[in-house]
């Protein structure tokens, strides 16, 4: 704990701070409750939106089993030509929004290409719009998460540290000072006893003629 000044002025500075920290504290507390709500909320919307894609993608995979024509499917038939994000905002975090994606089919033989590729090659689009997807909702939970960390750190700051610190300061100060003013009591009471008793002694002609 650093030394502190056992004045007046010093006093009112602890005191004004312990009062910021107060005032602080409950929106620091509230913003950590919120960010891990949001957190929860979002690792379930994803597990959601991976869950569909596994689902969609074992479904239009046995389809394609049904005419033993797996083979079929060209290679690198669909790629990701765009990204479309946007940008949202969580307890004060920029965080990006998932709006879509773009997809290029690559050129394939009609004729000699199975009309069901098509198709599948719709439900694949599907299938990696989901991924990305919940790539978007995995880079809002990393976001969050670091931002709840500090949240946290500094909630526990204020809880565990400042407070007590501070109260602490506010304690010692008031004690000394305290001290000091019923020093300063008795110093004058002993100041003016002593003065009274010098009045009432007499003086050395009084003594003389008597």
């Amino acid at each position: 704990m650093a030394k502190i000044k056992l004045t007046k002025n010093e006093l009112k500075v602890q005191k004004d701070a312990l009062k910021m920290y107060r005032r602080y504290l409950p929106t620091l507390t509230l913003k950590k409750q919120q960010l891990q709500s949001e957190i929860r909320t979002i690792e379930a919307k994803a597990k959601a939106v991976l869950k569909e894609k596994e689902n969609l993608e074992k479904g239009f995979g046995s389809w394609i089993a049904v005419f033993s024509e797996s083979d079929a499917f060209p290679d690198g038939i669909i790629t990701v030509s765009n990204i479309r994000k946007g940008e949202g905002n969580i307890a004060g975090v920029a965080i990006p929004t998932f709006e879509g994606a773009d997809f290029s089919r690559g050129d394939y033989d009609l004729y000699e290409t199975p009309l069901w590729v098509d198709i599948a090659a719709n439900h694949m689009e599907k299938a990696m719009s989901l991924d990305l997807e919940a790539e978007v909702l995995e880079e809002q939970v990393r976001l969050l998460e670091a931002e709840l960390r500090s949240t946290s750190q500094r909630v526990n700051l204020f809880e565990k540290v400042k407070i007590p610190e501070t109260e602490e300061n506010i304690r010692k100060i008031s004690i000394y000072l305290s001290d000091q003013q019923v020093s300063a009591v008795v110093r004058s009471k002993i100041s003016k006893r002593k003065i009274a008793l010098r009045n009432e002694e007499p003086s050395a002609k009084e003594v003389y003629s008597l």
